[in-house]
């Protein structure tokens, strides 16, 4: 590795904890195969149902991962739902779903048929079977309840912060089911992890500020003179345009510093992660084709456009073909009033 983000040693003392304090001592409940084969059914039809990109990419592993990387899907949409939905009990709701899906204590119904119940038996299998870290489950929930009561972030510091308990879990989890190297693989899994989800603040600034939320650290908006107001009228300006380009670089930076992790997964899941990475990535592309109106208009990729993609990335895929590369030193920064820009 050439360089690293001065934010990333945080994060990465963060999923070192979660190994060096692995308790997952769970035992799933004694259940008859049909029952978890629906569980592992349900969870297919809750990620076919929730994203397209994440369904296709899955569906490039083999059975027995497929279905556990579908359940570490579930588990993540059903955590999200609780919060989304905006409940007046959606803290002690994510609780109660923490108990259910993480604890060992915790009991199982021997006949479950609702949703959660089904979820939380898949997932718990699934974290039994591939040995993960019952830690990482535990940050990507509290990454999750952040969103009850933080709205604004002041730094690109901060909101890496909130991306690792989001999403670089996931990427950290998904790991052990895809199966890797080692532990030298984690910086590779958080950089893919932050991307993704800056990917997604970028593509759905509008949403999130139509439910209360700005993610956009407020120190890069300022120095790029925009505010909140800039943000609540929706107007796509030569500033925005400008703060935009800077932002879609930088993930873009953070995709290509993340890709030669590849190399280091278990060579049949290679090309699932390198899907899900690249076609991610493509939604960057569709935000630039709408002028960087991400207040009304959502970034889009097409099926075509995902299916055309795939014989490339299977070609880089298969023979690891992401190189390391140099990071700019803005990038490094993590900071804008340390970038010059």
């Amino acid at each position: 590795m050439v360089n690293q983000f001065q934010w990333e040693g945080t994060l990465l003392c963060l999923a070192r904890k979660a190994l060096e304090h692995d308790r997952n001592d769970d035992h799933p409940p004694q259940v008859n195969a049909l029952q978890l084969q629906a569980a592992y059914r349900y969870c297919q039809a809750v990620t076919k149902a929730n994203s397209k990109t994440f369904y296709l990419a899955s569906s490039l592993l083999p059975p027995s991962k497929r279905q556990s990387v579908q359940a570490l899907y579930a588990f993540c949409r059903l955590t999200d739902d609780i919060v989304d939905r905006g409940q007046s009990d959606s803290g002690l709701r994510l609780e109660q779903w923490e108990k259910q899906t993480i604890q060992p204590s915790s009991h199982h119904p021997k006949h479950a048929t609702d949703p959660e119940s089904l979820v939380a038996l898949a997932w718990r299998d699934t974290r039994k079977r591939h040995n993960v870290p019952a830690l990482y489950a535990e940050q990507l929930v509290r990454g999750v309840a952040s969103d009850l009561r933080k709205k604004r972030y002041e730094t690109f510091n901060e909101l890496a912060a909130y991306c690792y308990g989001v999403a670089c879990t996931v990427g950290l989890m998904s790991m052990h089911i895809v199966g890797h190297d080692g532990p030298q693989a984690m910086p590779y899994a958080i950089r893919l992890g932050v991307a993704l989800q800056l990917t997604n603040i970028l593509r759905d600034v509008g949403e999130d500020w139509r439910m209360g939320r700005l993610y956009l650290p407020r120190e890069e908006l300022e120095a790029f003179g925009l505010t909140e107001s800039d943000i609540s009228r929706g107007v796509v300006t030569e500033k925005w345009r400008e703060f935009m380009r800077f932002q879609v670089e930088r993930v873009r930076i953070l995709y290509a510093s993340a890709m030669p992790g590849i190399a280091m997964l278990h060579p049949d899941g290679r090309f699932a992660i390198a899907a899900a990475a690249e076609l991610y990535q493509a939604i960057l592309v569709e935000i630039e084709t709408n002028d960087y109106d991400v207040f009304s208009r959502r970034a889009v990729v097409s099926k075509w456009d995902k299916l055309r993609r795939l014989p490339g990335i299977w070609g880089r895929a298969r023979q690891a073909q992401y190189p390391e590369i140099h990071i700019p030193a803005v990038i490094l920064a993590g900071n804008s009033k340390q970038t010059n820009i």
